[in-house]
């Protein structure tokens, strides 16, 4: 089976919707490879692995490793990883050296970088330069403090002009795809008729080209039990994590387990 491409991205624009799902290790990405058209290994890795309390923190060595493992432990979706905060807003140049970096140590296909208008400059300098970009547009993590908390966007008109500016400046600038998050079902459905590249959604519309969710959250495997009122929970594994630990601790301390099966040699 061979591997997605940004072309093959590309060409799925009002076809069958793409399927987008986040994945920061290997046995994660070995997992949902078979299922998904994109793997994004995204900065919200900082909250759901390392226990940040937003994704700022996160390092550009981080995205690396976590791309990494995801790129070798997969063989047939697309892998995109995301450039965390501080690693490109500084200047074009900034920005490429950190997404070169991202591509030669990773192998994975293309990086996301937050921002619209105000990156388009960015993203035209590297997608001139060979490197596949997919934008990101609307509510934009990294932006939290600015914006005053995860609010979704487009409530007003101003709101959604804005939105609508930023994801034109994202196709203008030669990104191959964008994802919209947490904006109103109106103005994302209405981007989607604007754009000529794939419009990913999150806390968007059903009508984007595809839709992404962060997999802990689908999965029920969130440790705090919070979940973002956009998010459909497919499976509660915390749940039976929880259960096959207790299981598991009470076996232990009864001496149960390792029963003669589990021990070598055993008489």
């Amino acid at each position: 089976m061979k591997r997605n491409t940004v072309k093959h991205i590309i060409a799925r624009k009002h076809r069958e919707p793409l399927v987008v799902l986040t994945a920061y290790t290997a046995p994660m990405a070995a997992l949902l490879d078979e299922h998904v058209d994109i793997l994004l290994v995204g900065d919200s890795l900082g909250m759901v692995l390392y226990g940040f309390e937003t994704t700022l923190p996160v390092t550009l060595e981080m995205m690396i490793a976590h791309g990494d493992a995801v790129q070798r432990a997969s063989s047939k979706a697309l892998v995109v990883v995301d450039m965390p905060f501080g690693s490109y807003q500084a200047s074009p140049q900034q920005a490429f050296e950190s997404a070169a970096r991202v591509l030669k140590e990773t192998g994975a296909a293309a990086v996301k970088l937050e921002g619209g208008a105000a990156m388009e400059d960015t993203i035209r300098f590297l997608t001139t330069r060979g490197i596949a970009v997919m934008g990101h547009v609307g509510l934009q993590p990294q932006q939290v403090h600015a914006l005053g908390g995860y609010r979704y966007q487009g409530r007003t008109s101003s709101e959604a002009d804005l939105i609508r500016q930023d994801a034109l400046a994202v196709q203008r600038a030669g990104a191959f795809s964008m994802v919209i998050e947490g904006v109103k079902e109106s103005v994302a459905r209405e981007i989607v008729g604007q754009v000529d590249i794939p419009v990913i959604g999150i806390g968007a519309s059903n009508a984007c080209d595809g839709q992404v969710l962060v997999t802990g959250d689908m999965l029920g495997l969130s440790a705090s039990g919070y979940v973002p009122s956009f998010v459909k929970q497919y499976a509660q594994l915390a749940d039976e994590i929880r259960r096959a630990a207790a299981d598991y601790a009470g076996e232990v301390r009864s001496r149960q387990f390792p029963s003669e099966t589990y021990i070598y040699g055993a008489e």
